[in-house]
């Protein structure tokens, strides 16, 4: 495209932090192989393994919802494994459909979306338990805490459902205009990853910080992209 001007992010730093990944997703391929191998032979495909990974999605969101943070780690991570799953028998069936791909992608934000939706449930919904019950608020506030934080915590999960999406959206759109823009910091795997970490401690101060860091994470990402966008169309 006339107009567009090389990448400017440093080459060194692009190179580095792909082999990290590449070495990483190469690991996982050697370890995922096997089983998405197995279940292809016994009529899987990826498409099934998509849907099935949303199911777990679903039920991780409900956990989460109804506060079971270390199941809903669980859950999630059974999700992340279908998910890599379907994405190493696509590979290994030369790339997979067409439709597949786009499957894959919708249901992916889909499943993001009810991990985060029920996390913010649980936590906005704890918040209507407390102004139901004064008694119950009156405990809390005795142990020094402060019955607001609850709408805080649930409006930025709502906040890191939004950074995500926008995330997933610029390299969308992007790709939609014909241009590369696989750049990006924090990624639907690094997300995924962080949740299910700071579930594993159960419901604590570990989540609400592990939110507020994939918020800024995820915003920073998809400035990242627009800045990457911006410098290959701008005119010199």
């Amino acid at each position: 495209m006339s107009g567009q001007t090389p990448d400017a992010t440093p080459a060194s730093a692009r190179h580095g932090t792909q082999s990290i990944k590449g070495r990483l997703q190469a690991l996982v391929r050697g370890v995922v192989g096997p089983p998405a191998a197995l279940l292809g032979r016994i009529g899987m495909r990826p498409d099934h393994l998509t849907v099935v990974g949303l199911l777990w999605s679903v039920a991780a969101g409900l956990a989460f919802f109804e506060g079971a943070f270390r199941w809903g780690a669980l859950l999630t991570a059974l999700g992340g494994v279908c998910d890599i799953l379907d994405g190493e028998m696509a590979r290994r069936l030369g790339g997979g459909s067409r439709f597949g791909a786009f499957l894959d992608s919708t249901l992916d934000r889909l499943a993001e979306a009810v991990v985060l939706v029920g996390l913010a449930g649980f936590y906005i919904g704890h918040l209507v338990e407390l102004t139901l019950d004064p008694r119950l608020a009156a405990e809390e506030i005795g142990r020094g805490l402060d019955p607001a934080v609850w709408e805080r915590v649930g409006l930025v999960a709502v906040l890191a459902l939004v950074g995500s999406f926008m995330v997933s959206y610029t390299r969308a759109r992007a790709e939609g205009l014909g241009l590369a823009c696989r750049v990006g910091w924090f990624e639907r795997p690094e997300r995924m990853v962080l949740i299910i970490a700071a579930a594993a401690f159960g419901v604590g101060p570990v989540m609400p910080a592990a939110l507020i860091g994939l918020t800024v994470l995820s915003f920073a990402t998809a400035a990242q992209r627009l800045a990457h966008v911006w410098k290959m169309t701008r005119i010199p």
